[in-house]
C-alpha cells in the first residue's frame, strides 16, 4: 500500500491522467473520453507495475490473476465501459484500441515499477552505474 502513496508516484499518476483528459479533447476518436480516461489510468496504476514484476521475477503460480489484471484493465473494463456508453464506439474501436492500451500500460508497468523514493531511486542509480564503468584500460 506504501507504494501506492509515494508522492513521485502519485505525481506522475496525476500527470498522466491530466494528459489522457487533455486528449480526450484534442484527439477526435470516438472512443476517448474523459470517464475511461480516469477508469483505464486508474487501473493501469494499480496493476500494471505488480503485472511487470511477475513477469520479471517468473512467479509462475500469479500469471492467471496478472493476465486477468492485464486483459481487465486493457480489454476488459472498455469493453464493460463502451458498451453501456455507444456500443458503436465500441464495435469500430475495440480492435484499435487493445494494442495502444497494452502498451501504454507495459510503460506505466516501467514508470512506477521501483519501489522507494525518489531519494532512494537516485542513489540505487548511482550505485549501479559506479559498479558498471569499465576499469582503466591496461
Amino acid at each position: 500500500m506504501q507504494e501506492y502513496l509515494r508522492p513521485w508516484k502519485l505525481l506522475t499518476l496525476a500527470l498522466g491522467l491530466a494528459l489522457l483528459v487533455a486528449g480526450s479533447f484534442y484527439q477526435p476518436a470516438p472512443d476517448w473520453d474523459v470517464p475511461i480516461s480516469f477508469i483505464m489510468g486508474l487501473l493501469a496504476y494499480l496493476f500494471a507495475p505488480w503485472s511487470l514484476r511477475v513477469l520479471m521475477e517468473r512467479r509462475w503460480r500469479h500469471w492467471p490473476a496478472m493476465l486477468a489484471a492485464t486483459w481487465f484493465t486493457v480489454d476488459g473494463s472498455y469493453a464493460i465501459y463502451w458498451h453501456f456508453q455507444d456500443p458503436l464506439a465500441l464495435a469500430l474501436m475495440r480492435e484499435v484500441n487493445f494494442p495502444a492500451s497494452l502498451s501504454l500500460y507495459g510503460m506505466c508497468g516501467l514508470v512506477w515499477l521501483y519501489r522507494g523514493s525518489l531519494t532512494e531511486w537516485r542513489r540505487d542509480a548511482a550505485a549501479l552505474f559506479s559498479r558498471q564503468r569499465p576499469g582503466p584500460s591496461a
